[in-house]
Order: structure tokens, then C-alpha cells, then sequence
């Protein structure tokens, strides 16, 4: 009887999301309605489990989780023996520090002698260190940006999006200390018949995640200009041509990185492109 990967995300929030996602995204199915703590796939051998962020490096070490979905911040100031899977490319943040509006900042050694307050220690503690420079860490588990107001710190350590929060409570961002996205993170002791399911997993994501930077992309035009535009659109291989009703007028068809589209557009207009189609791709498999 095949096992279940049993596979840990955020119960809650952004990252929760945009992981449930990517997994539906993949053509696994599963129900996690609202309070759920655990569901089971109903077409692939996978079982989820609704936690804690902070708690799931953890459970995967243990090998309660085969895997786990967290932030590159939470994997890293957890310390944990897991072995880092696949950068997913989503839920991107960054871990800075913040100092009242009115400070003046030169450079990180102001920071010397300064308390800082912050709920990733591990991480600061680092960047210190690194820079030589030598502060007071307070850590805190929320409310990070209350603290120089409060006379706790003079700065703050703390994840930032926008920056709209730290602007709301008086604070400028001053340095980026940290770069973060979602990571899939695993158990260094999986049976090699769970490698397998995940090997099946990753074999999908890559297949969502190249169709969402590529485009498919149909056009018209005049047989003349076929080879000019095949080196503006090579595809995977090479452009699909197929000769139109209208004599001396083909179709060409290919799959094309976004960015690069979006740079050749007015070339391919210049090299007789007529008609051009942009769609989206659901999955794109090698």
C-alpha cells in the first residue's frame, strides 16, 4: 500500500495561498475547508497538514512532515537539519532594518553599542557579525515596530513588503539584511518511496511554473518574412508554420519567455508580424 507524503504548510495567511495554490495548480485535489488541521489528496498519494509557520521546520526534522512549505526567513532562523528542495519563487519579502524617521543614518556602523529589537535574531545576529559590528539583540515575538517608541530599541529588525507599516509607526527602512521567498524545505531521512512521490511533485511544479513565464504567441504574415521572424520567435525548438486560405500568407505559432516577447514586440511588427496573439499556457512539460 503506497504511503502518503505528508506534506506541512501555513494554516493561514499569504504563503498558505499562494502554496495551496501552486498544489491545485499541479492538479492535486484535497479539502481544506475552514478549521481543517489535516486533509488527504483524493487523486494523488499526499497528505496535508495546517501549521504553525514557525513549527514546521521542526516537523519536517522530525519527520512528522515529509516536506514543507516556509519562508526562506523561517527556514534559515530556524536552524533546523532539513535539506532545502526547491526555491518556489512566491511570497517574496525582505528582512531589514528600521530606524526612527528622524535618525540619521550614515551607515551600518551606527548600529554599534544600539539595541535592536527583532523576532530573527539568528539571522541579525549573523549580518552583524559579518559586518563587524557589535549591538544588543532583543528578541521579540511581534509588534516589532512598536519598540523604539516605547524606548525598548533604537531600531527594529523585521520582515517588510511595502514598507507601509513601518512608515505608519514613525520607522525608515535603512538596510536589507536579508532576501526571502517561499522554499520547500524536507526531511533528510524520506524513504526512497516518498522521494518518489515527491519526485512526482517537483516534476509539476516545474511544468506550472515554466508555463507562467512563457506566453504562447500566434501571428500572421507574408511568407517573405518567415525566416526573419523564426529568429525573433525560436520556441522550444523552432516556430509552428501553417500556410493560410490567402496565398503567400502563413501562421506561425510558438512558445516565447514573457520578457522577451515584450522586447521584440515592435521587432516582430518591423519584420511583417500581422495579427499577433498572446496566450496564456497551463503547463509547459520538456
Amino acid at each position: 500500500m503506497t504511503q502518503n507524503l505528508r506534506i506541512a504548510v501555513q494554516k493561514s495567511g499569504r504563503l498558505s495561498e499562494d502554496s495551496l495554490n501552486l498544489f491545485k495548480e499541479c492538479g492535486i485535489k484535497f479539502d481544506n475547508g475552514a478549521g481543517k488541521l489535516k486533509a488527504t489528496s483524493s487523486n494523488f498519494p499526499a497528505e496535508f497538514l495546517f501549521l504553525r509557520d514557525d513549527d514546521i521546520p521542526g516537523y519536517v526534522e522530525d519527520g512528522v512532515a515529509d516536506i514543507g512549505i516556509v519562508g526562506q526567513n523561517v527556514h534559515v532562523e530556524s536552524n533546523k537539519n532539513v535539506s532545502e528542495v526547491k526555491l518556489l519563487g512566491f511570497s517574496k519579502c525582505r528582512l531589514s532594518i528600521a530606524i526612527p524617521r528622524s535618525d540619521v543614518y550614515n551607515g551600518i556602523e551606527d548600529l554599534q553599542g544600539k539595541d535592536i529589537a527583532t523576532s530573527y535574531p539568528i539571522i541579525l545576529g549573523n549580518y552583524l557579525k559579518d559586518n563587524g559590528v557589535t549591538s544588543h539583540i532583543h528578541e521579540i515575538s511581534g509588534s516589532v515596530e512598536i519598540a523604539p517608541s516605547i524606548g525598548l530599541a533604537h531600531a527594529v529588525c523585521d520582515i517588510v513588503s511595502s514598507g507601509g507599516t513601518l512608515l505608519s509607526n514613525g520607522l525608515k527602512e535603512v538596510e536589507v539584511i536579508f532576501r526571502s521567498e517561499a522554499i520547500m524545505i524536507g526531511c533528510p531521512t524520506m524513504s526512497a518511496e516518498k522521494q518518489d512521490i515527491l519526485n512526482q511533485i517537483l516534476f509539476r511544479i516545474d511544468a506550472v511554473q515554466r508555463a507562467k513565464n512563457n506566453k504562447y504567441v500566434v501571428l500572421n504574415t507574408k511568407n517573405e518574412n518567415i525566416q526573419a521572424i523564426s529568429k525573433l520567435l525560436p520556441g522550444m525548438q523552432s516556430p509552428s508554420v501553417i500556410p493560410l486560405a490567402q496565398e503567400g500568407w502563413s501562421a506561425m505559432s510558438s512558445v516565447i519567455n514573457e520578457n522577451d516577447f515584450w522586447q521584440n514586440i515592435e521587432k516582430l511588427r518591423e519584420a511583417g508580424a500581422e495579427g499577433i496573439l498572446v496566450m496564456p499556457i497551463e503547463k509547459m512539460i520538456y
